[in-house]
């Protein structure tokens, strides 16, 4: 492995994606300094939903073990009508068999384990670049420091800073809801990854540790999504009860259910003159597949990987791209498609789920068993959910 000291990295942001790509970079000997605008992390103490090919980019990283002790392994999927009627399941543990098991964990979890060794520099953010003539960036930080790098990662989110070095584009709303409800209670009584639909709605539970689930809801056709937690005992009132009894539990808790927009970001290009975006600055999709995390880390290998590779650093964006923009694009064109057949009447849409489900299911996941580095997972039809 060829070690890159005399050349120097900034990294912009401390989520999972900047935390991968500094954590990456170390690995291959590539000097980094990372900065983020907060002061401090805050713990939303919330959850992640990591499918294998996350859990495979984990572990790649060295950052996996505190992860599978901390969640709890999804092992089945059932999606269910708003009246609690089965749709279709899936065997999720099989499915993931030969790559890495699916699990829910804490997101707190997960950045603990990618932060571990990693020097973060808080309260610090890029104001301004500046590209020199040879090819450096020289970045202004906000407290009136400079720093001279030769390649900056914008891994600052969907509203990210950074992003105007790059493209003018703006973030744009989800096709499926304009935002979404989170939260973790006790668990009412499921036993495995559970959605339910109907009403124009979407609820999710997942169970995330011991005694402990986490909770998704959203409007399922483009729809709004409450200003205010009430919402969401009027939205759910028909649906089961384990949906009504986790939100009576989110709605009494004594922090609020967690509210927040759902935007995607598609942009024509992830690059320019020094500057990388990186996770969803560069493309924000809406948590259709759980893939938000998922991306994030394999970009930070991929992003490694050929830096360490290239001797000429100019060509690294360039290159970069065209490795994972086929991949990012097809986590992007699935959501859509789903995006659509939620949007569909319920009758209809349920009456096309039990066909329908389990093919998107593996027309979607199927190709990222494929690892982005290491060893190649062979298409095998045993491991497709019936």
């Amino acid at each position: 492995m060829r070690a890159s000291t005399d050349r120097r990295v900034l990294v912009v942001g401390a989520g999972v994606a900047g935390l991968a790509t500094a954590r990456a970079l170390a690995g291959r000997g590539i000097e980094c300094r990372i900065v983020e605008r907060r002061r401090h992390r805050t713990d939303d103490g919330l959850a992640l939903n990591l499918p294998g090919n996350a859990v495979a980019g984990l572990r790649h990283l060295g950052a996996v073990a505190g992860v599978l002790a901390a969640g709890v392994p999804v092992a089945r999927r059932e999606y269910r009508t708003s009246g609690g009627r089965l749709l279709f399941a899936v065997d999720e543990a099989k499915f993931w068999s030969r790559v890495a098991p699916s699990v829910c964990a804490p997101h707190a979890e997960v950045l603990d384990a990618l932060s571990a060794g990693v020097a973060i520099d808080w309260g610090l953010d890029a104001t301004s670049l500046d590209r020199q003539p040879d090819g450096r960036v020289r970045v202004s930080l906000s407290d009136g420091t400079e720093e001279v790098v030769n390649l900056v990662v914008a891994a600052d989110g969907v509203h990210s800073t950074l992003r105007s070095s790059v493209t003018d584009t703006a973030p744009r709303r989800s096709a499926m809801t304009n935002a979404s409800w989170r939260f973790v209670v006790d668990d009412p009584g499921i036993d495995c990854w559970t959605a339910w639909t109907g009403h124009g709605h979407a609820f999710l539970l997942i169970p995330v540790s011991p005694g402990r689930v986490y909770g998704y809801a959203s409007s399922s056709r483009g729809g709004d999504a409450g200003d205010e937690a009430a919402w969401l005992a009027d939205a759910y009132a028909r649906f089961p009860e384990p949906v009504t009894t986790s939100i009576r539990q989110a709605l009494s808790a004594d922090s609020p259910p967690y509210h927040s927009p759902v935007e995607e970001v598609r942009i024509a290009t992830w690059h320019a003159d020094g500057v990388v975006l990186i996770g969803d600055a560069a493309h924000a999709t809406g948590p259709v597949w759980a893939e938000g995390a998922g991306m994030a880390l394999e970009d930070a290998i991929v992003l490694a990987d050929l830096l360490a590779r290239h001797d000429d650093w100019s060509v690294v964006g360039e290159a970069w791209e065209t490795v994972r923009r086929p991949r990012v694009e097809h986590v992007q064109a699935a959501t859509d498609r789903m995006s659509k057949l939620a949007g569909l009447p319920s009758w209809l849409s349920h009456s096309a789920a039990p066909f329908a489900g389990p093919r998107a299911y593996r027309e979607t996941y199927r190709p990222l068993r494929t690892p982005v580095a290491g060893k190649h997972v062979p298409d095998d039809p045993a491991l497709d959910p019936g």
